[in-house]
Protein backbone atom coordinates (compact mmCIF):
# COMPACT_ATOMS: atom_id res chain seq x y z
CA UNK A 1 0.00 0.00 0.00
CA UNK A 2 2.81 2.40 0.90
CA UNK A 3 4.70 1.60 -2.32
CA UNK A 4 1.53 2.15 -4.34
CA UNK A 5 1.03 5.55 -2.69
CA UNK A 6 4.62 6.53 -3.49
CA UNK A 7 4.11 5.50 -7.11
CA UNK A 8 0.94 7.59 -7.34
CA UNK A 9 2.97 10.63 -6.26
CA UNK A 10 6.33 10.01 -7.94
CA UNK A 11 5.19 8.76 -11.36
CA UNK A 12 2.97 11.79 -12.10
CA UNK A 13 5.91 14.01 -11.08
CA UNK A 14 8.06 12.33 -13.74
CA UNK A 15 5.34 13.00 -16.32
CA UNK A 16 5.06 16.62 -15.14
CA UNK A 17 8.81 17.12 -15.52
CA UNK A 18 8.63 15.67 -19.04
CA UNK A 19 5.72 17.98 -19.94
CA UNK A 20 7.59 21.02 -18.61
CA UNK A 21 10.68 20.02 -20.61
CA UNK A 22 8.67 19.72 -23.82
CA UNK A 23 6.92 23.00 -23.01
CA UNK A 24 10.24 24.83 -22.57
CA UNK A 25 11.53 23.40 -25.85
CA UNK A 26 8.39 24.56 -27.69
CA UNK A 27 8.81 28.03 -26.17
CA UNK A 28 12.40 28.12 -27.50
CA UNK A 29 11.29 27.09 -30.98
CA UNK A 30 8.24 29.37 -31.32
CA UNK A 31 8.74 33.11 -30.93
CA UNK A 32 6.74 34.74 -28.11
CA UNK A 33 5.33 31.40 -26.97
CA UNK A 34 4.91 31.67 -23.16
CA UNK A 35 7.31 29.71 -20.98
CA UNK A 36 6.25 28.03 -17.71
CA UNK A 37 7.76 31.02 -15.88
CA UNK A 38 5.68 33.43 -17.98
CA UNK A 39 2.52 31.52 -17.15
CA UNK A 40 3.37 31.37 -13.45
CA UNK A 41 3.93 35.14 -13.39
CA UNK A 42 0.69 35.76 -15.28
CA UNK A 43 -1.15 33.54 -12.80
CA UNK A 44 0.25 34.79 -9.48
CA UNK A 45 1.84 38.12 -10.34
CA UNK A 46 5.41 39.40 -10.46
CA UNK A 47 7.84 40.78 -13.01
CA UNK A 48 7.27 39.52 -16.55
CA UNK A 49 9.82 38.98 -19.33
CA UNK A 50 9.56 42.64 -20.40
CA UNK A 51 10.41 43.85 -16.89
CA UNK A 52 6.87 45.05 -16.13
CA UNK A 53 5.18 44.26 -12.84
CA UNK A 54 1.84 42.58 -13.41
CA UNK A 55 -0.99 41.46 -11.17
CA UNK A 56 -1.68 37.76 -11.57
CA UNK A 57 -4.99 36.38 -12.78
CA UNK A 58 -5.21 34.10 -9.74
CA UNK A 59 -3.94 36.74 -7.31
CA UNK A 60 -7.40 38.32 -7.18
CA UNK A 61 -9.90 35.97 -8.86
CA UNK A 62 -12.90 37.56 -7.11
CA UNK A 63 -12.62 41.14 -8.37
CA UNK A 64 -15.58 42.83 -10.08
CA UNK A 65 -14.79 45.95 -12.13
CA UNK A 66 -18.10 46.05 -13.98
CA UNK A 67 -20.66 43.73 -15.55
CA UNK A 68 -18.25 42.76 -18.33
CA UNK A 69 -14.98 42.78 -16.38
CA UNK A 70 -14.83 40.20 -13.60
CA UNK A 71 -12.24 37.90 -12.06
CA UNK A 72 -11.72 34.35 -13.26
CA UNK A 73 -13.74 32.95 -10.35
CA UNK A 74 -16.87 34.67 -11.62
CA UNK A 75 -16.11 33.51 -15.16
CA UNK A 76 -16.08 29.91 -13.92
CA UNK A 77 -19.25 30.41 -11.86
CA UNK A 78 -21.14 31.79 -14.87
CA UNK A 79 -20.00 28.85 -16.99
CA UNK A 80 -21.03 26.36 -14.28
CA UNK A 81 -24.49 27.97 -14.04
CA UNK A 82 -25.02 27.37 -17.75
CA UNK A 83 -23.60 23.87 -17.54
CA UNK A 84 -25.84 22.80 -14.67
CA UNK A 85 -28.84 24.51 -16.26
CA UNK A 86 -28.53 22.34 -19.36
CA UNK A 87 -27.42 19.31 -17.35
CA UNK A 88 -30.47 19.37 -15.05
CA UNK A 89 -32.79 19.73 -18.06
CA UNK A 90 -31.06 16.75 -19.66
CA UNK A 91 -31.68 14.69 -16.50
CA UNK A 92 -35.35 15.74 -16.27
CA UNK A 93 -36.01 14.74 -19.89
CA UNK A 94 -33.42 11.98 -20.37
CA UNK A 95 -34.13 9.74 -17.38
CA UNK A 96 -37.90 9.28 -17.98
CA UNK A 97 -37.30 8.86 -21.72
CA UNK A 98 -34.56 6.30 -21.05
CA UNK A 99 -36.87 4.39 -18.70
CA UNK A 100 -39.58 4.37 -21.35
CA UNK A 101 -37.20 3.16 -24.07
CA UNK A 102 -35.82 0.47 -21.79
CA UNK A 103 -39.24 -0.80 -20.73
CA UNK A 104 -40.98 -0.67 -24.10
CA UNK A 105 -39.75 -2.27 -27.30
CA UNK A 106 -42.13 -0.09 -29.30
CA UNK A 107 -40.63 3.04 -27.74
CA UNK A 108 -37.15 1.69 -28.47
CA UNK A 109 -38.07 1.10 -32.12
CA UNK A 110 -39.58 4.59 -32.34
CA UNK A 111 -36.76 6.61 -30.74
CA UNK A 112 -33.60 4.65 -31.49
CA UNK A 113 -33.11 5.82 -35.12
CA UNK A 114 -33.35 9.47 -34.07
CA UNK A 115 -30.99 8.97 -31.13
CA UNK A 116 -28.42 7.39 -33.43
CA UNK A 117 -28.79 10.25 -35.96
CA UNK A 118 -28.61 13.18 -33.55
CA UNK A 119 -26.14 11.74 -31.03
CA UNK A 120 -23.03 12.34 -33.19
CA UNK A 121 -24.01 15.89 -34.22
CA UNK A 122 -21.45 18.45 -33.04
CA UNK A 123 -22.70 21.01 -30.52
CA UNK A 124 -21.35 23.75 -32.77
CA UNK A 125 -23.83 22.63 -35.43
CA UNK A 126 -26.74 23.21 -33.04
CA UNK A 127 -25.51 26.54 -31.70
CA UNK A 128 -26.38 28.88 -34.65
CA UNK A 129 -29.92 27.49 -34.88
CA UNK A 130 -30.48 27.76 -31.13
CA UNK A 131 -29.09 31.30 -31.10
CA UNK A 132 -31.58 32.20 -33.83
CA UNK A 133 -34.43 30.65 -31.83
CA UNK A 134 -33.69 32.13 -28.40
CA UNK A 135 -31.86 35.36 -29.32
CA UNK A 136 -30.24 35.15 -25.88
CA UNK A 137 -26.70 34.13 -24.91
CA UNK A 138 -27.57 32.25 -21.71
CA UNK A 139 -30.54 30.35 -23.15
CA UNK A 140 -28.50 29.45 -26.24
CA UNK A 141 -25.65 28.05 -24.12
CA UNK A 142 -28.02 26.15 -21.80
CA UNK A 143 -30.00 24.66 -24.68
CA UNK A 144 -26.79 23.67 -26.48
CA UNK A 145 -25.64 21.87 -23.33
CA UNK A 146 -29.03 20.16 -23.07
CA UNK A 147 -29.10 18.97 -26.68
CA UNK A 148 -25.57 17.57 -26.64
CA UNK A 149 -25.49 16.04 -23.15
CA UNK A 150 -28.87 14.30 -23.05
CA UNK A 151 -27.80 11.27 -25.11
CA UNK A 152 -25.55 9.51 -22.55
CA UNK A 153 -28.33 9.80 -19.98
CA UNK A 154 -30.97 8.30 -22.28
CA UNK A 155 -28.70 5.50 -23.54
CA UNK A 156 -27.34 4.48 -20.12
CA UNK A 157 -30.77 4.66 -18.46
CA UNK A 158 -32.25 2.41 -21.16
CA UNK A 159 -29.28 0.06 -20.78
CA UNK A 160 -29.85 -0.08 -17.02
CA UNK A 161 -33.52 -1.00 -17.51
CA UNK A 162 -32.64 -3.72 -20.01
CA UNK A 163 -30.10 -5.18 -17.58
CA UNK A 164 -32.84 -5.99 -15.04
CA UNK A 165 -33.16 -9.75 -14.67
CA UNK A 166 -36.18 -11.30 -16.37
CA UNK A 167 -36.86 -13.19 -13.13
CA UNK A 168 -37.38 -9.88 -11.30
CA UNK A 169 -39.83 -8.74 -13.96
CA UNK A 170 -41.74 -12.02 -13.68
CA UNK A 171 -42.00 -11.51 -9.92
CA UNK A 172 -43.45 -8.06 -10.58
CA UNK A 173 -46.06 -9.64 -12.84
CA UNK A 174 -46.96 -12.26 -10.23
CA UNK A 175 -47.34 -9.59 -7.56
CA UNK A 176 -49.34 -7.46 -10.02
CA UNK A 177 -47.21 -4.38 -9.56
CA UNK A 178 -48.43 -1.22 -11.24
CA UNK A 179 -46.00 0.38 -13.74
CA UNK A 180 -44.96 2.92 -11.08
CA UNK A 181 -44.36 0.21 -8.47
CA UNK A 182 -42.39 -1.81 -11.02
CA UNK A 183 -40.15 1.17 -11.75
CA UNK A 184 -39.58 2.10 -8.10
CA UNK A 185 -39.20 -1.35 -6.56
CA UNK A 186 -37.72 -3.45 -9.37
CA UNK A 187 -36.13 -1.35 -12.10
CA UNK A 188 -34.55 1.65 -10.34
CA UNK A 189 -32.46 -0.33 -7.81
CA UNK A 190 -30.74 -2.02 -10.74
CA UNK A 191 -30.76 0.89 -13.21
CA UNK A 192 -29.59 3.68 -10.88
CA UNK A 193 -25.84 2.86 -11.26
CA UNK A 194 -26.25 3.02 -15.04
CA UNK A 195 -28.19 6.28 -14.76
CA UNK A 196 -25.44 7.92 -12.71
CA UNK A 197 -22.81 6.64 -15.13
CA UNK A 198 -24.76 8.37 -17.90
CA UNK A 199 -25.00 11.51 -15.81
CA UNK A 200 -21.25 11.45 -15.22
CA UNK A 201 -20.55 11.19 -18.94
CA UNK A 202 -23.16 13.86 -19.63
CA UNK A 203 -21.62 16.34 -17.19
CA UNK A 204 -18.19 15.80 -18.73
CA UNK A 205 -19.61 16.54 -22.19
CA UNK A 206 -21.45 19.59 -20.84
CA UNK A 207 -18.25 21.11 -19.42
CA UNK A 208 -16.45 20.32 -22.67
CA UNK A 209 -19.15 21.99 -24.78
CA UNK A 210 -19.57 25.16 -22.72
CA UNK A 211 -16.08 26.43 -23.53
CA UNK A 212 -16.70 26.24 -27.29
CA UNK A 213 -20.23 27.64 -26.93
CA UNK A 214 -19.05 30.66 -24.94
CA UNK A 215 -16.28 31.37 -27.42
CA UNK A 216 -18.94 31.83 -30.10
CA UNK A 217 -21.73 33.47 -28.08
CA UNK A 218 -19.64 35.80 -25.91
CA UNK A 219 -20.68 37.18 -22.52
CA UNK A 220 -19.22 36.29 -19.14
CA UNK A 221 -17.76 32.79 -18.93
CA UNK A 222 -14.46 30.93 -18.99
CA UNK A 223 -14.76 30.11 -22.71
CA UNK A 224 -15.28 33.74 -23.68
CA UNK A 225 -12.52 34.79 -21.26
CA UNK A 226 -10.04 32.51 -23.05
CA UNK A 227 -11.12 33.85 -26.45
CA UNK A 228 -10.88 37.43 -25.21
CA UNK A 229 -7.34 36.80 -23.97
CA UNK A 230 -6.47 35.45 -27.43
CA UNK A 231 -7.81 38.63 -29.04
CA UNK A 232 -5.65 40.63 -26.61
CA UNK A 233 -2.60 38.51 -27.58
CA UNK A 234 -2.28 37.49 -23.92
CA UNK A 235 -1.05 33.96 -24.53
CA UNK A 236 0.03 33.13 -20.94
CA UNK A 237 -3.57 33.70 -19.82
CA UNK A 238 -4.81 31.30 -22.49
CA UNK A 239 -2.69 28.55 -20.95
CA UNK A 240 -3.97 29.52 -17.49
CA UNK A 241 -7.52 29.20 -18.82
CA UNK A 242 -6.77 25.76 -20.29
CA UNK A 243 -5.35 24.55 -16.98
CA UNK A 244 -8.30 25.98 -15.01
CA UNK A 245 -10.81 24.34 -17.37
CA UNK A 246 -9.00 21.02 -16.97
CA UNK A 247 -8.90 21.24 -13.16
CA UNK A 248 -12.59 22.17 -12.88
CA UNK A 249 -13.52 19.37 -15.29
CA UNK A 250 -11.44 16.92 -13.24
CA UNK A 251 -13.17 17.99 -10.01
CA UNK A 252 -16.62 17.68 -11.58
CA UNK A 253 -15.81 14.18 -12.82
CA UNK A 254 -14.36 13.25 -9.43
CA UNK A 255 -17.49 14.40 -7.60
CA UNK A 256 -19.82 12.63 -10.02
CA UNK A 257 -17.65 9.52 -9.76
CA UNK A 258 -18.04 9.44 -5.97
CA UNK A 259 -21.80 9.96 -6.29
CA UNK A 260 -22.08 7.20 -8.91
CA UNK A 261 -20.06 4.81 -6.73
CA UNK A 262 -22.28 5.62 -3.73
CA UNK A 263 -25.40 4.57 -5.65
CA UNK A 264 -23.74 1.55 -7.26
CA UNK A 265 -24.87 -1.38 -5.13
CA UNK A 266 -22.30 -3.63 -6.82
CA UNK A 267 -19.31 -1.60 -5.62
CA UNK A 268 -20.86 -0.99 -2.20
CA UNK A 269 -21.41 -4.72 -1.86
CA UNK A 270 -17.74 -5.44 -2.63
CA UNK A 271 -16.71 -2.78 -0.12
Amino acid sequence: MKNELIKKIVLPLFVLIAILGIWVEIAHQIEDFPTPQDVYTAAFGGINADGDEIKGVLADPFYVENADDKGIFWQIINSLKRVFGGFVLAIVVGVPLGLLIGMSKNASYAFDPFIQIFKPVSPLAWLPLLLYIFQDINMTAISTIFVTSIWPIIINTALGVKSVSEDYMNVAKVLRFSPVEKVIQIILPVAVPYIFTGMRLSLGIAWLVIVAAEMLTGGIGIGFWIWDEYNNLNYPNIIIGIIVVGIVGYLLDLIMGYIADFFDYRKRGRA
